[in-house]
């Protein structure tokens, strides 16, 4: 089976269920049909998808959407530019104004893990602590460190308590 033939299979589904969850979400839902697809050629070219039924696929899809949605929702910046053109700024300096807030907020964050790394976590809770930076899931963490996740939850907590401990307030 080639992947022209999974997606052309596949794809009224997979565009239900796009509808349904940019009803649910912020974003476009041909957006969403093209992350579905990446995602889908990325598990294709690693074979994941051998033998696998559609219903697998599809769910697969649908909780990687899920996921990513949710990832990508802390993320967005929403602006109205109707409010933007009725309002006495304009446009470019709007913009400016937030990329000068991103690349703030990128600084103090940055600070703040590189204070936190320094801070007397052991080298396997840095690489925990690096790898929950970078997005990925318990299980994802536990599989690159060769580790089990239900350790990666125990670092976790380790991790809290020495954040509580010298950042009472987090």
């Amino acid at each position: 089976m080639g992947f022209d033939e999974l997606v052309k299979r596949i794809s009224p589904v997979l565009k239900r269920i796009t509808l349904k969850l940019k009803q649910a979400g912020f974003m476009d839902e041909e957006d969403l049909y093209q992350e579905a697809l990446i995602h889908l050629w990325n598990n294709f070219k690693s074979g994941c998808l051998v033998d696998k039924t559609d219903s697998y696929i599809l769910q697969g899809c649908y909780f990687h959407l899920k996921n990513y949605l949710r990832k990508i929702r802390s993320k967005a910046r929403v602006v109205n530019f109707e409010d933007l053109k009725s309002g006495d700024g304009d446009l470019n300096e709007a913009v400016f104004s937030i990329k000068r807030e991103s690349v703030s907020a990128a600084l103090d964050c940055r600070m703040y893990i590189e204070e936190i790394l320094n801070n007397g976590l052991s080298k396997r809770e840095k690489d925990v602590f690096c790898f929950c930076v970078e997005g990925l899931t318990v299980r994802e963490i536990g599989s690159r460190l060769g580790i089990s996740h239900v350790m990666v939850v125990k670092i976790k907590k380790g991790m809290r308590k020495k954040l509580h401990k010298y950042h009472p307030l987090s």
